[in-house]
């Protein structure tokens, strides 16, 4: 019997023993889920392997009542699924390496918006705390970002609501299912999450709870989504510090705001400046100054060069935002052929609008 794509998309969502990189690999090769099922030759001998000399998938009956039961919760709650194949995939989170193959989500579709900075920090914020980020956001609330958040207690909390006060559409990555908001009592957060032309966000299958091991994996999804992360306010040691370490290995930039040198809650914060993986911050003007988001600044970078083409414009946009590696500018030029890119990339060195960069990768001059 023949399911739709998405339905067999869910069941590879419940294979077990594959772990997410076959898994993408098998995609990948297939062009579908449909075809990993229906079309087992599309695949299977190509990634014959040591590690999965019989690489085999199948659905079971166990399988195929559990995708049936959640596609009803799915329909009823209008829940929606985005897939690792789909075109408006998060294209950041797509570059990590543990991305994972699906998630689930409720709200606005638009993964790929043009800046994303992610908040973390302790759930036990203290009053310092909330109005450093209180006044950070306020100053970003024209610059056109986005913020991305974990819905918990503290500073997330605010992240988010402060987010809604000042027009700053926001985006929540939950460690349980969508049937729940946890903690309950952001509930009703959840819900201006949605009304304001937000999304909510899950990897896990719809009924599954909050367990303290689904965190970590929920905060690599924060990180992977983020341009930037912003640590507002944490002890040496918790989630958001182990988010910033996920993020600065995607190579994402990332910010804490400094506080009292006796001050414990801060203490993660300063190790992070110490160590050189954060940069300080201050203020909002700190965070588009270092990641290239000033407006003015940009219109008057690009007025230097009024010989740009429409062509060399798109790149030269997209690389001011900080350096990029050729796959990266090929994923954004995706209409481009490879000859094509190389092409205007040669053309745009020639002229000293780019230069290259160790690893393959391109920068503009500050």
């Amino acid at each position: 019997m023949m399911y739709t794509e998405n339905f067999y998309r869910m069941a590879l969502n419940k294979t077990e023993g594959i772990g997410k990189g076959t898994l993408k690999q098998i995609l990948m090769v297939a062009g579908s889920a449909c075809n990993v099922y229906e079309k087992p030759e599309t695949w299977r001998n190509r990634l014959r392997s040591r590690k999965h000399p019989e690489l085999r998938i199948q659905l079971t009956d166990k399988v195929k009542a559990s995708v049936e039961r959640d596609l009803h919760l799915m329909e009823k709650f209008q829940v929606q699924m985005c897939h690792y194949l789909d075109l408006d995939y998060p294209q950041r989170l797509k570059r990590c390496s543990d991305a994972p193959v699906s998630f689930y989500f409720q709200g606005e579709r638009d993964f790929n918006r043009r800046r994303v900075l992610a908040v973390v920090g302790t759930r036990n914020a203290t009053s310092y705390g909330v109005r450093s980020l209180v006044k950070i956001l306020n100053d970003l609330k024209d610059s056109g970002i986005v913020t991305v958040s974990g819905l918990a207690y503290g500073i997330d909390t605010v992240a988010h609501e402060e987010s809604l006060n000042v027009g700053i559409p926001t985006m929540a990555v939950l460690g349980n299912g969508l049937h729940t908001v946890y903690p309950a009592s952001n509930k009703s957060l959840a819900d201006r999450i949605l009304s304001n032309g937000g999304t909510l966000i899950s990897e896990f299958d719809f009924d599954t709870g909050p367990d303290r091991m689904n965190f970590p994996a929920r905060n690599r999804i924060i990180a992977g989504m983020a341009d930037a992360v912003l640590v507002a306010e944490s002890a040496l040691k918790g989630g958001s510090i182990i988010t910033a370490h996920i993020a600065n290995s995607y190579n994402r930039d990332i910010f804490a705001i400094p506080g009292g040198i006796f001050d414990e809650m801060h203490a993660g914060c300063h190790d992070l400046i110490r160590r050189n993986i954060a940069a300080i911050a201050t203020s909002g003007q700190d965070i588009l100054e270092m990641m290239n988001w000033d407006e003015v600044a940009q219109t008057v970078q690009t007025q230097l060069f009024p010989e740009l083409n429409d062509e060399e414009g798109r790149i030269y946009r997209f690389v001011q935002t900080g350096k990029k590696s050729i796959d990266e500018i090929a994923e954004h030029c995706a209409d481009y052929t490879p000859s094509k890119l190389a092409g205007v990339l040669l053309g745009m060195e020639l002229k000293g609008l780019l230069f290259s960069l160790p690893g393959k990768c391109y920068g503009v001059e500050p």
